[in-house]
């Protein structure tokens, strides 16, 4: 139906940079909202930030000022630029999107998907 791919994780050094892509593909009519989550090891997956379906922009506390996101609605495309990495952003990050498909197009019903997710690793 609807596949969320992410890309761009991997190990960086505390204080360097990161961009994360998440690309939409399939039954598609519309992507009301569209967002990164993370999970680090033992703990609850969280908010990073989102675009939200009232058309709102918002950013998790601990990410504000260091982390950008972006969308490309023609691609169908999420990013993510993590600058200033600190070993706690250390997660695996998950592309989340309240997608309306063409079937429920008439009646703008959105169903939620999630992305397998990206691992991120800050560590010198």
């Amino acid at each position: 139906q609807v596949q969320l791919v992410e890309s761009g994780g991997g190990l960086v050094q505390p204080g360097g940079s990161l961009s994360l892509s998440c690309e939409a593909s399939g039954d598609i009519f519309a992507i009301p909202a569209m967002g990164w989550y993370r999970q680090a090891p033992g703990k609850e997956r969280e908010l990073v930030a989102e675009f939200t379906s009232g058309g709102s922009l918002v950013y998790a506390d601990s990410v504000k000022g260091r982390f950008t996101i972006s969308r490309d609605n023609a691609k169908n495309t999420l990013y993510l630029q993590a600058d200033n990495l600190k070993p706690e952003d250390t997660a695996v990050y998950y592309c989340n999107a309240i997608v309306v498909t063409i079937p429920n197009k008439e009646y703008y019903y959105g169903i939620e998907f999630w992305g397998k997710g990206t691992l991120v690793t800050v560590s010198s």
